[in-house]
């Protein structure tokens, strides 16, 4: 009866160390692809931030040689879209604590959390 107790109970440790041992490396690899798609995300939406940046560049400098050929002036056209782009800083500036940093934030949280909530929901 002591050997049947004392095998049992060596099996449930073996079992015990293989579980834990498991479970590590199910953690490790939920790290791993966590991470994974967090990087990609940032990744593609820099590249995507790069590309709109570059658009909004070519973009204003069209119009200002638009405004310019209107105008009859480069100074007048370039002068033009400083004016909305100081106009629009400084909307930006007096709002930015009250609106758009929250609106920010709650935008950056959710996409973390879709993104890690994605794995949790296959599961």
């Amino acid at each position: 009866m002591e050997e049947k107790k004392e095998i049992k109970l060596e099996e449930i440790v073996a079992e015990a160390k293989e579980y834990v041992e498991e479970r590590i490396e199910y953690i490790r690899l939920s790290t791993v692809e966590k991470g994974s798609k967090i990087a990609a995300d940032f990744i593609t939406n820099a590249v995507v931030a790069i590309g709109f940046t570059l658009a909004f560049l070519f973009g204003s400098v069209t119009l200002a040689f638009f405004l310019s050929n209107l105008f009859g002036s480069y100074v007048a056209g370039f002068g033009c879209v400083a004016g909305v782009y100081l106009l629009l800083s400084i909307i930006v500036f007096l709002t930015k604590d009250n609106i758009i940093e929250k609106w920010l934030v709650d935008l950056f949280i959710k996409k973390y959390f879709e993104k890690v909530a994605d794995k949790d929901d296959e599961n």
